[in-house]
């Protein structure tokens, strides 16, 4: 996949100018030919969908502990569900380790602060 921005012909225009009619971005893709690029482009697409569902169920998780948090609400169960997920998603590879452990940190904050 490529991805293109519109951008001057002119001979006047410096590389960052955009002209004041903007280009839209256009997305283009390019077609497998051989097996084995097929293959791992639905593996990508595969992958990148199970990723996509697992940080949506993460920052749903973290939402309700931070508005749980917020309204005085008991917290303990729901920090170690969004805790195990985070930690989930380290292990898997989709957020990278000093990233969950800033998640965590922070939700800890909440849930001590009470």
């Amino acid at each position: 996949m490529y991805l293109r921005l519109g951008h001057c012909y002119r001979s006047s225009c410096s590389p960052g100018y955009l002209p004041a009619q903007r280009f839209p971005l256009t997305v283009e893709f390019q077609m497998a030919n051989n097996m084995s690029q097929k293959k791992r482009n639905r593996q990508n697409e595969k992958r990148r969908q199970n990723n996509m569902a697992l940080v949506s169920d993460l920052k749903t998780s973290i939402k309700k502990v931070e508005t749980a948090a917020a309204a005085g609400e008991p917290t303990d169960a729901l920090y170690r569900e969004a805790q195990k997920k985070i930690d989930v998603a380290a292990d898997k590879g989709v957020l990278h380790a000093n990233t969950a452990a800033r998640k965590k940190s922070r939700l800890a904050t909440l849930t001590t602060v009470e």
